[in-house]
């Protein structure tokens, strides 16, 4: 819990730091070290992350937990629901990594074979557990052991102290240019040797270029950009797995509370949500079926004849997806009433409408800023 803390600490310092200038906040940072792209890169997408004290120590160790946590990020399934107890014995549901280790499980990065088994989450994770972990999250071609040791031995001077249980995986490694070496030993694997943090940044960059190519079996059913029918925002445009909602995007929402413009008082709560799923014109999902919407009455006025037509906005601040996500968004949705050019007109001269939302009746809200969701699993990760 206490690197738990840190960590998050050590982002906070990070995100305040990038406004700032390049990289201020790695006081022991230069462009000339080997690994500086990768932990630029890495860093900016919060998979790795500083200290308070505002350096990033590209020399000391990562934990197998940490290496976990990283290792998720870095394939973009941080917020992937996954559903299968690990049997570790050494840690369990309250461990502040237990989700992506469970998660590093599920997809086949590492495994759980024993029930006595132990995962040591504290120990340093060795070169050849982050190395391995990088190849299981591919699909790739299969090679022998001797073929592994064929490749290596042209360019390690330590291949036959290679672990049996990590030549392949090395082998397949070095034939994807997957390995990261400090300067000083890029001619030794160093297998057993403790990974520093500038080694599991290169390894997680490249990992990462792979994995994007030819992940693993679940893996690549989880980054599969998710389709289905519903409501198309003509705007919405993706790029890559990431879909955008533009401002000013309407969505129809269903609200769970009625109100009137004749007895309803502004500051109301209210709830409410999406009963089909939110899609671009190619049918993939940006938000889906039972995303929640939850705002206020901020304004309502009494309908009068001759006076004044009834208004009745609701303003939604928060969004909550299916998968328990919880984000700031602001949606205005104005109630209005269907009228021919008659009643329009008759409306705009002797005034006095009234207007009625019954419970279950649908709004059309509008976006006042740009969303970003991921989708491959719905997640909203950007705001602006």
């Amino acid at each position: 819990m206490k690197k738990f803390i840190i960590n998050l600490i050590g982002t906070a310092i990070m995100l305040l730091g990038a406004s700032t200038g390049a990289f201020a906040f790695f006081s022991d940072m230069t462009t000339s070290h080997w690994a500086y792209e990768q932990i630029k890169d890495l860093s900016e997408q919060s998979i790795v992350i500083g200290y308070p004290d505002g350096t990033f120590k590209p020399d000391d160790n990562v934990t197998r937990a940490e290496f976990c946590s990283m290792a998720i990020k870095a394939l973009g399934q941080e917020h992937a629901n996954v559903v299968q107890p690990i049997k570790f014995t050494d840690i369990d549901e309250n461990y502040w990594a237990y989700d992506a280790i469970e998660k590093a499980v599920y997809f086949d990065l590492i495994s759980n074979d024993k029930d006595s088994e132990k995962f040591r989450p504290e120990d340093p994770v060795s070169r050849a557990e982050a190395i391995n972990i990088a190849v299981n999250s591919l699909t790739t071609e299969q090679i022998s052991p001797q073929k592994a040791h064929d490749v290596l031995e042209k360019k390690y001077a330590d291949v036959d102290s290679i672990p049996d249980w990590f030549i392949v995986a090395a082998g397949k490694a070095e034939i994807l240019d997957m390995i990261a070496s400090i300067p000083e030993r890029r001619k030794y694997m160093d297998a057993d040797r403790p990974a520093t943090r500038a080694e599991v940044t290169a390894i997680l960059n490249n990992m990462m270029i792979q994995a994007k190519l030819n992940p693993n079996a679940k893996l690549a059913e989880a980054m599969r950009k998710k389709t289905g029918e519903g409501y198309i925002i003509d705007n919405a445009y993706v790029q890559g797995s990431v879909g955008t909602i533009p401002k000013g995007s309407v969505v129809p929402v269903k609200v769970n509370k009625g109100f009137s413009s004749q007895s309803s008082v502004r500051g109301e709560d209210f709830t409410a949500q999406s009963d089909v799923n939110y899609t671009t014109r190619d049918k993939y999902i940006l938000f889906y079926k039972g995303t929640g919407f939850k705002g206020s009455l901020t304004k309502a006025q009494r309908g009068q004849f001759f006076k004044k037509n009834g208004i009745l906005e609701l303003t939604s601040n928060i969004i909550t997806t299916p998968n328990d996500q919880s984000v700031m968004v602001e949606l205005v949705g104005n109630v209005t009433k269907k009228k021919g050019k008659f009643m329009t007109w008759f409306r705009k001269v002797f005034k006095g409408e009234k207007l009625i939302l019954k419970q279950g009746d649908t709004v059309y809200f509008k976006f006042l800023q740009d969303i970003k969701t991921d989708l491959t699993n719905g997640w909203i990760y950007y705001q602006q």
